[in-house]
């Protein structure tokens, strides 16, 4: 008896971990992108970004460097992601440095207007692949070669170009120039507390320019 009731409980158990690992699916892997090429010390790093789509969206970035013709993970990244779109990675220099960083489209707004991406930038110093934390609050970002900073326009009733540093691994909106009713000019201390400097009607044909200046406009 006591035999049969050990023999019973272990045919339950074999079945409930059968069951369980049965039940768990591989997520479906929706797009991958790979480059270890080009992106930051060309040859010697590599970035993997994978798609997969399970109970949810999400993304996982996997930068590596090679040593002695090994790659070495660096760095590994995770996030949530709009489903709907594709992830569209681009590789460009986003802060002059010489090094090509890297982006991928997260999430439109603005019926597509407002393309946001999650911005990554290589760190040449530590050899890895820095997430700028922020970088999903501002669409459409360019590298500014007037002002060496990076710019970002918003679409809304109107458009707004903000002009935004690096630091650490954030970016830090320091002005920004708003077109709705009015011109509005803005500067922004590193508190974020904002001074205007300067306010004008608005051209309705200029309220969607983009601008690489703030003091003056242009």
């Amino acid at each position: 008896m006591k035999a049969f009731m050990l023999l019973s409980a272990f045919c339950l158990g074999l079945m409930t971990f059968f069951l369980n690992n049965h039940s768990k699916k591989t997520p479906e892997t929706n797009e991958i992108f790979i480059d270890s090429l080009t992106i930051g010390n060309k040859g010697k790093n590599m970035v993997d970004l994978k798609h997969f789509l399970d109970a949810e969206s999400y993304v996982e970035i996997k930068f590596f460097s090679k040593k002695k013709n090994q790659w070495i993970l660096k760095n590994s990244y995770r996030y949530e992601k709009d489903f709907l779109i594709s992830c569209d990675p681009v590789l460009e220099d986003l802060n002059n440095d010489g090094y090509l960083d890297f982006t991928y489209k997260s999430d439109v707004a603005a019926r597509g207007a407002n393309e946001v991406r999650r911005l990554f930038l290589y760190n040449k110093k530590t050899d890895e692949l820095v997430s700028m934390k922020n970088s999903n609050e501002f669409p459409n970002l360019m590298y500014n070669k007037k002002l060496k900073c990076l710019t970002s326009q918003m679409f809304h009733g109107g458009s707004t170009t903000v002009f935004l540093k690096i630091e650490k691994d954030s970016l830090r909106m320091f002005a920004s120039v708003d077109n709705s009713d009015e011109q509005v000019i803005t500067t922004y201390d590193t508190k974020g507390n904002p001074t205007e400097i300067g306010r004008k009607p608005i051209d309705p044909d200029e309220i969607y320019d983009r601008y690489d200046n703030f003091n003056p406009v242009e």
